[in-house]
């Protein structure tokens, strides 16, 4: 191994109390940190330029051959590096089955600021998402479909979750990303010429009859209540998934997803930019 590490046994250690102390938000927004597990988690941190404060590592959980190079690429970067025992990492580890690496992150900013927009800006907006694990996996639809931004509308779970990040499979590290508040958002858009699509159940506008390939933002609410009534009279559109079964509700992420792959279908009939 062609890197230094500390080696740690003790569930004890005060850096293994702080590991835990940032599974809860309030520890996350006071120290700026929050924490990445899992091999893609980091190797996707790690491609696209986001750099680590800390890496703790246990062989005994690794799954493969790449963890070690890949701990070495993070250790030339300056991330301290950390070895533990099985008995500590199953301590931090918030996964049901550990791989062996967990680092500790920055957090990165989170401004409207950081968007851009262009004729075909494709985001996804998530108003009061509650389960962490629905946004992390709205995340990795919005990276599949190749999405601008995700935007968190007055958020109930951050985004820094330790289960967001789990659920995103590392790509929240591959997206712009912004928390903001409902009305700024709308007045954003407004601003910058992107056309709101609101899904709800309460209209008879199908989303796949809406035209999704200028400037776009597909929004959702909470699966138990829904948007709030300022989407409903503000949107641009309001269009729903129609559902044919007893079911009177989608996950919010599958929801998403339907949604925004009609907008890629439709990007790629037309041959628009990366979808040509």
């Amino acid at each position: 191994m062609n890197f230094e590490s500390q080696f740690i046994s003790s569930t004890q250690n005060p850096r293994i109390k702080n590991i835990v102390k940032l599974r809860n938000r309030r520890a996350r927004n006071k120290q700026k940190l929050f924490l990445v597990e899992g091999y893609r988690g980091v190797r996707r941190a790690l491609d696209n330029g986001f750099e680590m404060s800390e890496i703790y590592f246990c062989p005994d959980w690794f799954l493969g051959h790449n963890e070690i190079p890949m701990i070495e690429e993070a250790a030339e970067k300056g991330t301290k590096v950390f070895e533990i025992s099985k008995e500590v990492f199953e301590k931090i580890a918030y996964r049901d089955r550990p791989e062996g690496l967990l680092a500790v992150a920055p957090q990165f900013g989170l401004g409207l600021e950081e968007l851009d927009v262009h004729e075909n800006s494709l985001f996804v907006v998530g108003e009061g998402i509650e389960k962490p694990g629905n946004l992390g996996t709205i995340l990795r639809s919005a990276d599949a479909a190749g999405a601008d931004a995700v935007v968190v509308c007055d958020a109930c779970t951050d985004l820094f979750n330790p289960n967001v990040v789990c659920a995103s499979v590392g790509t929240m590290f591959t997206m712009k990303l912004a928390e903001t508040t409902t009305e700024d958002f709308i007045a954003w858009c407004r601003e910058k010429g992107v056309q709101t699509l609101a899904t709800t159940p309460h209209t008879d506008f199908a989303y796949d009859h809406v035209d999704m390939t200028g400037p776009t933002a597909i929004v959702m609410g909470t699966e138990q209540y829904g948007l709030k009534e300022t989407w409903m009279e503000q949107a641009d559109q309001k269009v729903l998934i129609p559902m044919f079964g007893q079911a009177d509700s989608l996950n919010v992420a599958t929801a998403t997803t339907l949604v925004l792959f009609e907008a890629v279908r439709q990007r790629r009939e037309k041959n628009i930019g990366k979808y040509s």
